[in-house]
């Protein structure tokens, strides 16, 4: 794995005499795998020579662009990048994804026609375009993990892996901690599950923007010390941390003395330190290009192919009028709708059993001790995002984050959005029928459910098994509120609810059901039969219907490995499911 800096400087561009050795040109850098693959992470300035090199590589192009954010020292190079504009070349583009925007539009922003001559329609490539979140895809041969900065915009940072080598990029972000921001006290929360995220890296690329002494003057802008990523580095055990995104004043011979005391004090411990300049190449991994990791299992695919979250419910419980005003402010533009109350009592007693996606609590606010599930109902369950507002150091027990003083509004409103992200729910409960009361009563004229096993039944899953070559194969029914399996084949559990039924989503759509991967189908995601329990990652289910025609259930074939069916494959499952429905019918006519 080969990694080239086309742009090291953050904020803004700065040619010049002072800049001449590290380089004026904002964030871009190159990988290229073993194998050919190429990906650019963010596309400054610095992209203009990339795609002029490219260029003259004299043959078409494939290429992918990783966008951190699109604030635009880190955009502004996508007018000047030559492949995009001439037929024969490919290039995929992906980035975070906000509330309701268009990826596409969001980056033609930049060259409308008032402030550049030309647009996106004159893109000759074929370029398609991607929203990330967080989570894990891959392309080609490498696999790529993401998760949300601390930053004025929605931002991710990339761990990419592949040819037995990893690195892990993060630019643009702001200690959670004001102490770490300084290179003091310990690594915790936030700080320490960023730490974790590029955990065993070869390289770290970390922006380094500001020096301890600087920061107090500088904090909520977004943006690290060089103190702080080292600390970060040395947390992550990476071999090597490259310090980039330089503030725009600082000059050639102040990133020399950087470096030199960075590593007097590092001495001779990991991780090694370089300060990152225009034109350094680094060569990872091995060079034949056979070694790279697969997705990581049950993680969830970073693409979102859905619009993002709509109407959100946020709570806040905050005393201070001023806490809410802010707050207020920042969620004004958003898709959001903000219930506000003083206390927990309050808050229970106005939501009327509703679930908020997200709970904003004023720091000194009696919460004690902490309940969430007071803010729950039984008829919506599940986990709210609890986030405390104000105060200082690592959130208390049961809080999934602290929003630390001071804060402006811009920096409440995109941490607002990554909490609101992260709390999304991938799950679609299945549907109900429109003839659900007769199917119901046709399943129960059968007189099958809670009976004992049947070979009649048994012989058929442990047929299906064989012939799909997977560890778990059932026949369900779908009761009111349950499936239940009238045959087990690689599984003890007889039942389960019906809301984390694949089964039920078959007998809702009236159709064979086939989920190649459920952690990239967004009905699926965050299902328990998936994130937890089996952790099911195929499903196929075959329709299974009563004397009178309902569908009363399936016969559903499982792995915990992604695959897919041809079309033979789902001839054959259909013919089992035959054979099964065959012995209801055929019990059924024998009774009457």
């Amino acid at each position: 794995m080969r990694i080239r800096f086309w742009g090291t400087r953050g904020s803004l561009a700065k040619p010049g005499p002072t800049t001449v050795r590290f380089g004026g040109n904002t964030s871009c850098v190159e990988l290229r795998s073993a194998r050919g693959t190429r990906v650019v992470i963010d596309c400054g300035t610095g992209a203009h020579a990339l795609g002029q090199a490219i260029m003259g590589e004299g043959t078409p192009s494939r290429g992918h662009v990783l966008i951190s954010h699109t604030h635009w020292d880190h955009i502004q190079g996508i007018p000047f990048f030559a492949p995009l504009f001439v037929p024969g070349h490919s290039w995929d583009i992906y980035a975070p994804q906000g509330f309701g925007e268009s990826l596409k539009d969001t980056l033609a922003g930049q060259m409308e026609y008032t402030y550049f001559p030309v647009t996106p329609e004159a893109f000759g490539a074929n370029v398609r375009y991607h929203n990330l979140g967080e989570g894990c895809f891959t392309i080609d041969d490498l696999t790529i993990r993401t998760r949300y900065l601390n930053h004025p915009a929605l931002t991710l940072a990339f761990r990419i892996e592949g040819d037995g080598a990893s690195i892990a990029y993060a630019c643009d972000h702001e200690p959670h901690s004001r102490e770490l921001a300084v290179g003091e006290g310990m690594i915790h929360g936030e700080d320490l599950a960023h730490a974790e995220f590029m955990a065993g890296v070869d390289l770290v690329i970390h922006d380094a923007q500001y020096l301890a002494d600087e920061y107090p003057a500088k904090q909520g802008w977004g943006h690290s010390t060089v103190e702080y990523a080292v600390a970060i580095g040395r947390a992550a055990g990476a071999d090597q941390l490259a310090l980039t995104h330089y503030d725009p004043s600082r000059t050639d011979d102040e990133v020399d003395a950087i470096l030199a005391r960075v590593r007097a004090e590092i001495g001779t411990g990991k991780p090694q330190v370089i300060a990152a300049f225009e034109g350094l190449e680094i060569s990872i991994g091995q060079e034949d290009g056979t070694a790279h990791p697969a997705a990581m299992p049950n993680l969830e695919s970073a693409i979102r192919t859905d619009s993002s979250q709509e109407q959100a419910l946020v709570l806040l419980i905050a005393p201070s009028d001023s806490v809410a005003e802010r707050i207020g402010r920042a969620v004004a533009a958003e898709p959001v709708r903000l219930v506000r109350a003083e206390s927990l009592e309050q808050a229970a007693a106005s939501l009327n059993g509703r679930r908020p996606s997200l709970v904003l609590v004023e720091d000194g606010t009696d919460m004690q001790p902490f309940v969430p599930s007071r803010l729950e109902s039984p008829g919506n369950p599940g986990e709210s995002h609890f986030v405390l507002l104000g105060g200082s150091g690592a959130a208390d027990r049961g809080y999934a984050d602290r929003l630390e003083e001071p804060w402006s509004v811009e920096y409440a409103r995109t941490r607002i959005r990554t909490w609101l992200m992260r709390a999304e729910c991938h799950w679609a409960r299945p549907a109900m029928p429109d003839d659900e009361a007769e199917r119901i009563a046709a399943l129960h004229r059968l007189g099958l459910l809670d009976t004992p096993p049947e070979e009649r039944f048994d012989r058929h899953t442990r047929i299906a098994s064989a012939l799909f070559r997977v560890p778990i194969s059932l026949v369900s029914l779908i009761d009111e509120d349950r499936q239940w399996f009238k045959s087990c084949f690689g599984t003890d559990v007889c039942e389960s609810a019906r809301e984390t039924s694949f089964c039920a989503h078959a007998i809702a759509a009236g159709d064979t059901l086939i989920v190649p991967d459920a952690l990239q189908d967004d009905r699926f995601r965050d299902n328990p039969m998936v994130s937890e329990g089996p952790r099911i990652r195929f499903y196929a289910g075959a329709l299974i219907h009563s004397p009178e025609g309902k569908r009363i259930g399936t016969l559903c074939i499982l792995d915990v490995r992604p695959r897919n069916l041809s079309a033979d494959e789902v001839a054959l499952l259909k013919d089992v499911a035959a054979a099964v429905e065959a012995e209801i019918c055929g019990r059924n006519a024998k009774a009457a």
